[in-house]
Order: C-alpha cells, then structure tokens, then sequence
C-alpha cells in the first residue's frame, strides 16, 4: 500500500510525461503480479464498488479526532475532497502497516459484508495503521471515489518498459472487458494468446489537431476528408456470433445501443468496423444534438419508446478486421474499398450506416465546405492521409482533426467550485452567467484555460469576496468577467437558461470589462437560432 500510494503521489504532483513513464515501469518491474494488476484496474477507472457511504466515514472520524462538524466542514470547503479532509483530521499515528495493495482491496471487501458496526470497528483501526497518505488512498477506495488515472498511450508506454512487450500489443491486451478478479498477471500481460478474447476491440487511432493551414498537408489528392460529427467514437465487433459496442474511452455500451446487432445480418463473422455513435431519426438530412444521445448513455437497457424517440445509428468510417483477419496495415485507401463494398447491399433503414467522404479539388475549397459544418451538425473535419495505416499512437500525423473556431460569450463568474482529487487546486470550476434584465441567469460551468496563476489569482479574490458557502461551493461577488468559448449550442429543458453549450472552457479572463457589460440571455439565444 506504501508503494502504490507513493506512486499515485509521484503521479500526481508531476506535469512530466516522462517523469510519470518511468515511475510507472519501475512499480511494475518491482511489484507483485497481483498488485501490478490491481494497479492497472485502478489507474484505468476499474475501481471497486462504494463500501461506505461519505457521511459514514464523515462521522467516524469526527467521533474519533473530536472537533466540531462546522471546523470539519470549513476544513473540507478549503481541502476540497472529503477523503482527503478526512485523512488529515485524524490523529497522527505512527504507521505499522506493511500490508499490500491487494491485501487491503481484499479487506474492503471484507468490510462491505458486515454490518455498520463492524464496519466502523473495522475502519478505526484500519485508520491506526496507516499513515496520513495511505489513509486518504484507503479512505477513497472505501468511498468509491478515487478517480485518478493515466492514459492508455502512458500505461502501455510504462508497461513495455517494464516488460519489453511492444506497446501495440499491450494496448491490445489491456482493451476489453477485463477485471482483476477473471484474470492474472500472466494470462492478461505475458501468456501467449493474451489478446484473442471476442470482445476484444482494437486501440483507437486518433487525430492529432490541425495548427498548420491546410495547404501545408501537401497535395489534396493523397487526403480525404469526413464530417467530423459530435457523437460517440465507437468499434462494432462482430465475432463468434454476437456483438459488442466498446467506446475510445473503453467502455462497454452494448446493451444501450441494442439496435446495432441487425449488423450481425449483414456482415461476416471477424469483422470490426470503427466508427461514431449518433441518433439520427429515419428520413432526416442530418443528425440530432448530442444532447439526445446523452438519454440513450443513461439508460442501461432503453426501453422501447426511448427506442423509437432517439434511434441510435453507427455511421462507420474504416474497417479493421474483415473475415477474421486483422487489415488495420493496409492503407486507408484499401481499407475504405473493402468498407465500401461490405456496406453496398445494406438495406435503407439499417442502424450501420457508411460515412460519406467529401468532395473538394482543393483546399480553399475544403476550408468554404467546412465553414459549413454547424449547419450540417458538425464540429469540422477529419482529414485522413490515403495511405495511412490504423495507427494507435495518433502521433503519425496521417490523421488531422479540423475543427471550427470556436463561438464566445462574455460571462459573469457567480460560483467557484472546489477541486475534488487530491491536490486540485483551491477552485478548479467555475459557474458563469448572463444578464437577463437586471437578473444573472447562470448558464454554463467551466474550469479548463486558466494558468497556474490566474488561478491562484482567482482563489485568493474567491476567499475576500465570498457571499455564502454551500459545502465545497462559494457563491461571490458578481465581480469578474470572463470570454468563455465554445463550440456548439443546443436548446435545454433542464437548464434555468434555456440552453446547454458543447465544450466549453475559459477563452481569457476580461480585465478590461466591467460585469454590466457582460452579454445577456438574448445573445445566447441569437446564438442558438443561428448555430441550434
């Protein structure tokens, strides 16, 4: 538990790739088989269940370090994470534990099967054990909250160091529907065979943004070029009879897209299509918002109405495996006439649709066709080089994403939201609104675009001109004007404004503009006629 909390501290306090590749290999060069493998459940989001609920834990330790509940809330408001505040409230003991990370795993799953007494005799001296760090680790996973990871490009970079397997392969192999407790160490990273599991899917190549015009990409004849849409990123597998949905971010979503599995009629068994997940109603030109897809991803099994109000299409772009074999190295080119020839006979109707490539001769042409793309439901372009392999690094440079400038509003900041993970910074979201009349309507919330010391500027004025406190939530002074960007907008029943935005993050702080000045609920609205 000591190593694994010391990694996750390392992890979390470098901005260095190559800092966090190396402490990574190291961890899997130098730990057991079944810590390694927990590990790598952990830092991926495959986290155990919830134990104890926060409240509990909340309590336990007020009980036991004996001060009042409004210091501990006045800690937490600043601490921003409740395991954390937790952690640091309880008397510092001197650390016995020597226990491992599997071991503990094991314990608090012992502990969700007694009762709140036992978990609570349980957890006190569990708490004596561990050090201060190990206690905010342990504390999470009782929760359900930690939330720390790394990517796949990083993991499997770490894990070939420590292993000398190529990095393609261990993506394949950490691909799928796995879990700690089905599988060892050996079977899910050495044994042969590791990755012929059905459901497998294959590591997504992605496309690496476009920061150079067009016309730097060379002829326009070795590129073609797509619509890029605002859905799910999504491979279809096709094997053994069945089907499976798994997303870029591997997640399983095969029982909220039932409708996919008429593709089993359609294509022969080995085939793995790649493609984006959108609802898009029979008869119309173009897709729904993204909005509408949300209602289909919360509900595990759609029930038939939801069915029929948002039906769900997978508009395929490449072909990766076809009859069983693997042609993720054949050129793009190759790979789209074999896609072009298994989607010909498809029936109008079906829910696998084949994405249309766009017509341009040259690239001023291409750059008037994507100024069109939110009239189309688009956010841009996705340009593919012809010859292109189905890379996983996405570094290539044979894949470009295209995308729109993106559309501003100038916001008022009403609310700062305390960070959640372990070492956040103090305010790490904020909520933003719009004058309607004399009344700020709150409309969006964000937090990305800011630099380490606009946010520490921004905390210090959040701590002298807070009105009133809701938890980790300070309402403030109706003071500071921010540009916030965005790249679409779509109509909201939820929302007290009326609209919900796509993307958005925090474009520049407005020094220079006073809050009466910010725009007003009516921009937004000619927005959302224009761009909805």
């Amino acid at each position: 538990m000591r190593r694994f909390t010391a990694l996750c501290e390392t992890l979390d306090r470098s901005t260095k790739t190559a800092v966090k590749v190396t402490v990574l290999a190291q961890y899997f060069t130098d730990a057991e088989p079944v810590d390694k493998l927990w590990t790598i459940a952990l830092l991926s989001g495959r986290r155990p269940k919830r134990v104890v609920t926060a409240p509990h834990l909340r309590d336990w330790a007020l009980e036991v370090s004996q001060i009042p509940l409004w210091l501990f809330e006045d800690s937490f408001a600043i601490v921003g994470d409740l395991a954390e505040t937790t952690a640091l409230i309880l008397p510092h003991e001197c650390p016995v534990d020597n226990h491992s990370l599997s071991y503990w795993i094991n314990e608090i799953r012992e502990i969700s099967n007694v009762s709140k007494s036992t978990q609570k005799a349980l957890i006190l001296e569990t708490w004596q054990q561990l050090g201060p760090s190990e206690r905010v680790i342990f504390n999470k996973l009782l929760t359900g909250s930690f939330r720390q990871t790394v990517s796949p490009k990083l993991m499997t970079t770490a894990l070939s160091q420590a292993t000398g397997i190529p990095d393609t392969e261990l993506a394949h192999r950490l691909s799928g529907n796995w879990h700690p407790d089905d599988i060892s160490w050996h079977i899910l990273i050495e044994a042969e065979n590791a990755s012929l599991n059905a459901s497998r899917p294959y590591p997504f190549c992605l496309a690496s943004p476009l920061e150079t015009p067009s016309d730097h990409l060379g002829s326009v004849v070795s590129w073609q070029a797509e619509w890029k849409r605002h859905g799910i990123r999504c491979q279809l597998i096709l094997r053994d009879g069945t089907y499976f949905v798994w997303t870029k971010d591997h997640e399983l979503m095969t029982d909220q897209f039932p409708e996919l599995a008429q593709a089993i009629d359609h294509f022969p068994p080995g085939t793995v299509l790649d493609g984006e997940v959108l609802i898009w109603p029979n008869g119309a030109d173009k897709p729904n918002s993204f909005n509408a897809l949300k209602s289909r991803t919360q509900r595990k099994t759609p029930p038939k109405k939801l069915l029929a109000d948002a039906p769900a299409v997978l508009l395929v772009s490449d072909l990766l495996e076809w009859q069983g074999q693997d042609i993720r190295s054949l050129p793009l080119a190759r790979r789209r006439e074999f896609l072009e020839d298994a989607c010909a006979a498809l029936p109008t109707g079906t829910a696998v649709r084949l994405s249309a490539q766009l017509p341009f001769e040259t690239w001023p042409m291409l750059n008037t066709l994507r100024d069109t793309a939110r009239s189309n439901h688009a956010q841009g372009l996705i340009l593919k080089h012809a010859d292109s392999p189905y890379a996983p690094d996405g570094n290539r440079g044979d894949w470009r994403e295209w995308g729109l400038d993106p559309l501003s509003i100038t916001a008022v900041m009403i609310y700062a939201h305390s960070g959640i993970e372990q070492g956040a910074a103090p305010f790490t979201e904020f909520t933003f609104a719009v004058w309607n009349e004399d009344t700020l309507v709150p409309f969006t919330k964000a937090g990305i675009g800011l630099n380490d010391k606009e946010r520490s500027d921004i905390a210090t004025w959040v701590k002298k001109n807070t009105q009133q406190r809701f938890g980790p939530v300070r309402q403030v002074n109706p003071h500071l004007v921010f540009e916030i960007a965005f790249d679409g907008i779509q109509v909201s029943k939820r929302h007290k404004s009326g609209v919900v935005l796509q993307d958005t993050r925090i474009k520049r702080w407005r020094h220079d503009t006073p809050p009466s000045d910010a725009q007003t609920l009516d921009d937004l609205n000619e927005m959302l006629r224009i761009y909805g």
